[in-house]
């Protein structure tokens, strides 16, 4: 039988960050009650005690904002609505400022047993320009104190191609924070998202060409996979084991149902999205949503999210496709942006940085 993610999308901030484009708002008590509230109708609606829940994220915003009693809720709801599995891995993604030792320990009583830091930076400078609320001291304090309270997987935010980053201030944050009881990291290039206060010409001065960008994103996955992270995505890395099962689900086309303001599902045969509105989500008896996809994981669906992953897209998958992909491989080979054993193709970490363009020429 199939098993299912849950996926909840936590839309408070304590501060916009000036690069995010996400979906998110400010933090009120009464707001965050009525969240909550919203967020178990969803789960009772949608319960289905056949189905065998092995992941749970909460994402955002800042999920940590919301108090242990009411994410302990959440989850003991989806216990109660499905059969949540007792090794499923349960995520929470976290701003530093929110986290203390007591909060910590708190989130680990819930059932929460992996934690999401969002980092960025190890460089005080860097995070000042990103916005963030705290400094490396406070981001690795953080993560001290996770380990501390029992957190065995602890996931960190990695930001590269920062204004006026070079090689050297890459180099610090990778060091100082590989340094760190940490399992997991995922590395992100910054782009300037249309709307947001990083959305000007000040700021796109500052930033790295797409050459000093690319030499950016190659040292870094040699450092990280140096340390013992080894790149399993575009984006992520991990020691062995510690890959995000739940992230695993979207690039492998398994089911998954979000639940929260523009929360986006993969569930019962549609894509689907929850509109960015938190009144609505609030005051609606179940989510409104707007189905975007009827039919989805189709060949070039699925072979995009696969090659997105460093194991990569198995020919055995797509055996109608297996002559044609095999015969767009040769250059891309001699190009160094991918490799096949016969049975499977895979992009290197070259491959990867010009996955949207190497992807598109081998599927569609």
């Amino acid at each position: 039988m199939s098993t299912l993610g849950v996926y909840i999308h936590v839309p408070f901030c304590g501060r916009k960050c000036a690069y995010c484009d996400f979906y998110s708002v400010s933090w009120t008590r009464q707001k965050a009650e009525e969240y909550t509230e919203a967020v178990l109708r969803n789960i009772r609606f949608y319960g289905n005690k056949t189905q065998t829940v092995d992941t749970v994220y909460l994402g955002g915003g800042t999920p940590s904002l919301l108090t242990a009693a009411q994410l302990g809720s959440i989850i003991s709801e989806i216990n109660g609505s499905f059969a949540l599995d007792g090794a499923a891995e349960i995520t929470i993604e976290a701003n530093p400022c929110t986290l203390t030792p007591e909060k910590l320990a708190e989130l680990c009583s819930t059932g929460i047993n992996r934690i999401s830091i969002g980092v960025q930076s190890m460089i005080d400078g860097e995070l000042k320009t990103l916005g963030r609320l705290h400094n490396a001291e406070r981001a690795e304090q953080a993560v001290l104190d996770a380990a501390a309270a029992g957190f065995g997987n602890i996931s960190c935010d990695l930001m590269i191609a920062l204004p006026d980053q070079g090689t050297e201030s890459l180099h610090y944050s990778v060091e100082r924070m590989t340094s760190l009881p940490v399992q997991h990291i995922s590395a992100y290039i910054l782009k300037t998202e249309e709307g947001t206060p990083f959305d000007c010409q000040e700021i796109r001065d500052r930033l790295p060409d797409e050459d000093r960008t690319a030499e950016l994103y190659l040292e870094m996955v040699r450092l990280l996979e140096e340390r013992g992270f080894m790149q399993y995505e575009v984006s992520n890395f991990a020691r062995p084991g510690y890959e995000s099962r739940h992230n695993c689900r979207y690039w492998k086309c398994l089911d998954y149902l979000g639940i929260g303001p523009a929360a986006h599902s993969c569930y019962e045969g549609k894509r689907f999205a929850v509109e960015r509105d938190i009144d609505g989500f609030i005051s609606s008896p179940h989510q409104q949503v707007t189905v975007t996809d009827e039919s989805p994981c189709g060949y070039e669906e699925f072979s995009m999210l696969r090659l997105r992953l460093k194991e990569g897209l198995r020919l055995s998958d797509v055996p109608d496709h297996r002559e044609e992909l095999l015969k767009k491989l040769p250059p891309l080979i001699k190009e160094g942006y991918a490799r096949t054993d016969g049975e499977r193709i895979w992009l290197t970490a070259k491959g990867f940085l010009m996955s949207n363009s190497v992807i598109e020429y081998l599927v569609f």
